[in-house]
């Protein structure tokens, strides 16, 4: 039987990225890709807002997102890789109690290096025409929405094309002679005997085993390495053969509305932030609804990450919900932008988040000839490209992986025996 010398289950950004790496350290070895879906990037990748920013407030997360936005940029810019690209920036709305835990993040940043401009609420009122002081709001005040005191605005953030930076990941494997197979489902990892006994049942508690390969829709694949990058389905697999991951699954979900009347298009097209000429990146005070500018297209893209009391739970394909944004997001909305009043999505998607319920951290590691590279909690198109290196130097059994820029980083501190990473507190 042909045995691959690594099978990796995902054909999504972090699958993909992952596989390009290792091919591309490994140009002689066969390095397949399977995914259950019919086309690169259909899952949770394509659901996602495709948005990237270096504002984190783990220096951990700092690394991996920037070393990625670094490689994206020398793509489009030096390569002419169209990603589709903007550096339209973020611009973080603030309350009190976002303050207290936003600033002394930026200040210590800063001291990186890190590049930002504050707006005070007066200034934020006149550029966006928002209402900035809801004390006087009967409605917000019962919603618990507090007054916007500062905006953040980080400029090394922006907007890119999913499936453009899918499309190049999926055609430079191919090009280096790597292999995928669409349409094939993994039912379940496969687990045998390091050295067979030929012994019914086998491998015993007593024999050393490993994971070689995968059952699937298309038969048993056999594999040296096998890697699981299948997002939110990651745990699913694991379960089976008692291998813990700290990932779960919680739905997330994005409407689109069209900028369809002047005070709209106003706000879409706002001046003065960057060289788009667009509304940044914005993301309002807590609950940290955000809205996602589509100056192309005529749209925005509206948002929240709910936690408590959002189930963990997968589904194959997860369906929007009305009342998420008739009673939730757009009551919010509504109290600082008066623009949004009686708009209803004309378009509505939802995913999953493969969320790492550690420390909100990416999740990369071995065990048995099995590695994870996973938990990305939301993140995983912003740090695609480091995790890719990382999962890489793993199969390289390295200790260190090098990040775009030449920035070295230690493999083990993403996984579980010996992570070293901190708490991310500003997942949105």
């Amino acid at each position: 039987m042909l045995e691959w010398d690594a099978v990796i289950v995902g054909a999504g950004i972090l699958g993909l990225s992952t596989a390009y790496h290792i091919k591309l350290s490994h140009p002689d070895q066969r390095i397949l890709v399977v995914d259950k879906f019919n086309a690169a990037g259909q899952a949770s990748t394509a659901k996602s807002a495709s948005a990237f920013r270096c504002l984190f407030s783990s220096y951990t997360n700092y690394v991996l997102a920037d070393s990625s936005i670094e490689f994206y940029r020398h793509l489009q810019e030096d390569l002419n890789v169209d990603l589709k690209l903007q550096w339209t920036g973020y611009l973080w709305l603030l309350n009190e109690a976002d303050c207290d835990e936003v600033l002394p993040i930026l200040r210590d940043l800063s001291k990186k290096d890190f590049e930002y401009n504050e707006y005070d609420e007066e200034e934020l009122a006149q550029r966006l025409f928002m209402r900035t002081n809801l004390t006087n709001d009967e409605e917000a005040q019962m919603m618990k929405l507090g007054n916007v005191l500062k905006g953040i605005f980080i400029p090394k953030a922006g907007v890119v094309d999913a499936d453009c930076l899918v499309k190049f990941y999926e055609e430079e494997f191919l090009r280096l002679g790597g292999e995928i197979k669409y349409g094939v489902k993994v039912e379940n990892v496969v687990v045998e005997p390091c050295e067979s006994l030929g012994i019914p049942g086998e491998p015993y508690f007593w024999q050393d085993s490993r994971i070689a390969g995968l059952n699937t829709s298309n038969g048993f694949i056999k594999a040296k390495k096998t890697i699981l990058a299948a997002g939110a389905w990651i745990p699913q697999l694991l379960d089976a053969v008692g291998i813990e991951c700290f990932i779960k699954p919680k739905k997330r979900q994005l409407f689109t509305i069209p900028a369809k009347d002047a005070e709209l298009k106003q706000l879409l097209f706002t001046k003065g932030f960057n060289s788009v000429g667009c509304l940044p990146f914005t993301i309002l005070p807590s609950p940290r609804i955000l809205i996602r500018p589509f100056p192309n297209e005529g749209v925005f893209w509206l948002g929240y990450a709910d936690n408590f009391p959002r189930a963990f739970k997968i589904e194959d394909d997860p369906q929007p919900e009305k009342n998420f944004y008739q009673y939730g997001i757009y009551q919010v909305l509504m109290k600082y932008f008066p623009q949004f009043k009686d708009c209803r999505p004309t378009s509505a998607f939802s995913g999953l988040y493969e969320i790492n319920t550690l420390d909100g951290q990416p999740v990369i590691f071995e065990e048995n000839d099995l590695i994870v590279v996973g938990g990305a909690s939301g993140s995983g198109i912003m740090k695609a490209d480091a995790i890719g290196r990382i999962a890489t130097a793993i199969y390289n059994d390295e200790e260190y992986a090098l990040l775009y820029g030449n920035r070295k980083f230690k493999v083990s501190d993403l996984g579980l025996k010996k992570r070293h990473v901190e708490q991310e507190k500003l997942l949105i």
